[in-house]
């Protein structure tokens, strides 16, 4: 069976890291007459499959928001809902992941998390651990406010005890304090939905990134809809190439996959942290 990167066709710039917000799981339920938790599953099945595409075609980290700081204001039952899902998924996908070789790392305010929701992300880092395929980052109760503020937080500390001083703090110290730190910086921004915004997420990371919007529901987000998000991006990233800006590495892959209700706008190519 051929994957997403087996057809060889001409050369495609693939983006080493990509942040995908997976937007649409309730309205693709509610358009099916489901309950929201049943969008929510879909949207794991989704995840799954992007997974695999993006490590066929050569990506190296990807990394998913799954949980932001401000859906801890949905209504009680869909967060505890949620956090059911999140467990039972990380158990049910340990088999997927080693047999894909790819590690799990995790980013966010895990304080907020329920006990066996860190447990089971701590137990999925560990046993991935030495995977070395594509690297899965699942930001969970993550906002990039939330990490700007922890970061300058433990900046501040650290001047208060003398250990830096304030003329030492640099671009490079700051992405050293966020939870980020030690992973590269997104190439491609993905979100699915209709929504033209980036909801708080990896906003210092994502300085240079190119962004892309697709009306497509994330549980209808196929390998066919990466494929085509990787190729606009390669298309521009050969643009700036040709005026002198540095690319990513290119790699081959088949350039024939659509995703039919896709559009896109263009900008720019861990451990469990508490």
């Amino acid at each position: 069976m051929e994957g997403v990167g087996d057809k060889l066709q001409s050369a495609v710039i693939v983006p080493r890291h990509i942040a995908l917000v997976m937007d649409g799981n309730g309205r693709w339920a509610k358009i099916r007459g489901k309950e929201r938790c049943e969008g929510h599953a879909a949207g794991v099945d989704a995840l799954r499959v992007a997974l695999r595409a993006a490590a066929g075609c050569g990506v190296e980290y990807l990394t998913a928001y799954t949980f932001s700081t401000e859906n801890w204001n949905r209504p009680e039952e869909e967060v505890r809902a949620l956090m059911g899902l999140f467990v039972t998924a990380i158990m049910n996908e340990m088999l997927d992941l080693m047999t894909n070789n790819i590690r799990l790392l995790a980013i966010g305010d895990f304080s907020r998390l329920p006990e066996d929701v860190r447990e089971s992300l701590e137990k999925g880092i560990r046993e991935t651990a030495g995977n070395t395929g594509l690297t899965l980052v699942l930001a969970l109760s993550y906002s990039s406010r939330w990490e700007m503020t922890d970061a300058i937080r433990r900046l501040a500390r650290k001047v208060r005890d003398g250990s830096v001083e304030p003329e030492d703090i640099n671009v490079d110290l700051v992405s050293d304090h966020l939870s980020t730190a030690g992973i590269p910086d997104p190439d491609l921004f993905i979100r699915t939905g209709g929504e033209k915004r980036i909801s708080n997420f990896l906003m210092w990371q994502m300085a240079y990134t190119e962004l892309f919007f697709t009306d497509t529901l994330w549980p209808d987000f196929d390998a066919d809809c990466l494929k085509a998000a990787i190729e606009e991006y390669s298309s521009r990233e050969r643009r700036s190439f040709l005026v002198g800006r540095p690319s990513p590495l290119a790699l081959s892959m088949n350039p024939e996959m659509r995703c039919n209700s896709s559009t896109s706008s263009s900008s720019r190519g861990v451990t469990l942290r508490m």
